[in-house]
């Protein structure tokens, strides 16, 4: 299963939820990729791996954390979505949750480009 693209989530922590952008690349079982939350912590790059319908990364915020945050979970069987639990240590956890973003960022900006500069 490739999850390579753009997903749209929420996590839970202390019954708050917290909704996120992720852009997920994947080479074989290899994941890399970058997270923004739509809070104070801000963006944060992962690393993971996905095997069969299996995922796991660590997430790391670029500025706000330094502290790695461990995801795992289980994608559906179509791979557009996916949920598990989430852990900074043994000191919190929640649960997560995405699926996959129908927003093209690429290709509205290349309708735009070509509306705004038709080929002639």
């Amino acid at each position: 299963m490739d999850i390579t693209g753009a997903w749209l989530g929420t996590y839970w922590q202390n019954d708050q939820q917290t909704r996120f952008e992720a852009t997920f690349s994947q080479g074989g079982n290899v994941l890399t990729g970058s997270i923004l939350d739509d809070n104070y912590l801000g963006e944060a790059q992962i690393s993971g791996e996905v095997v069969g319908r299996r995922i796991q990364f660590t997430k790391r915020y670029l500025t706000s954390s330094p502290t790695p945050i461990d995801y795992a979970g289980t994608l559906s069987e179509d791979a557009n979505s996916m949920s598990g639990t989430w852990k900074i240590g043994r000191a919190f956890s929640g649960q997560w949750e995405a699926h996959r973003s129908n927003t093209d960022l690429m290709a509205d900006l290349k309708t735009a480009w070509h509306k705004k500069f038709p080929l002639r």
